[in-house]
C-alpha cells in the first residue's frame, strides 16, 4: 500500500454539478453527489453513488485489479437495450483507509459511455 504525497497527489472533492452517464438513450447514473477523484497527472474521474446508478443494468465481472494506492478494483459490465458493454465500470469496495471515500462509489470508462457535466440543481 502506497500513500498520496507530493509525488504522486490523490484529491476528492465533491461536485456540485450534475453528473449524467449514458449508453445511446439509455441512462445508466444520474446524479448531484459525484465525487471528482484527481490523481496525480491523470484525467479527473467522476466516482457516482451507487444508488443513483441504474443497477439492474449491471452485471459483475470477474476482473480484477490492484492500484497501490486505492487497493483491489472490481468491475462490472454494462448490459441493456441489447448492447454488452464488458468491463466499462470499476469500483473500490473496500479501498485502501486513504481514500475511504470512494468506497462503493462507481466510476465509468469514459471511451465505453458517454459522460456528462451538467449545471446542478
Amino acid at each position: 500500500m502506497k500513500t498520496p504525497g507530493p509525488d504522486h497527489p490523490i484529491t476528492i472533492t465533491p461536485n456540485r454539478k450534475r453528473i449524467r452517464v449514458s449508453v445511446g438513450q439509455t441512462v445508466i447514473a444520474d446524479t448531484t453527489r459525484a465525487l471528482t477523484l484527481k490523481e496525480a497527472t491523470y484525467p479527473a474521474v467522476q466516482y457516482i453513488p451507487r444508488g443513483d446508478a441504474s443497477m439492474a443494468d449491471l452485471v459483475r465481472s470477474g476482473r480484477v485489479t490492484h492500484c497501490p494506492y486505492k487497493g483491489d478494483a472490481n468491475y462490472y459490465s454494462i448490459k441493456t437495450d441489447g448492447q454488452f458493454i464488458a468491463d466499462s465500470i470499476w469500483t473500490y469496495e473496500t479501498p485502501y483507509p486513504a481514500m475511504a471515500e470512494i468506497a462503493g462509489y462507481l466510476a465509468f470508462y469514459p471511451d465505453k459511455v458517454a459522460i456528462e457535466e451538467l449545471p446542478g440543481d
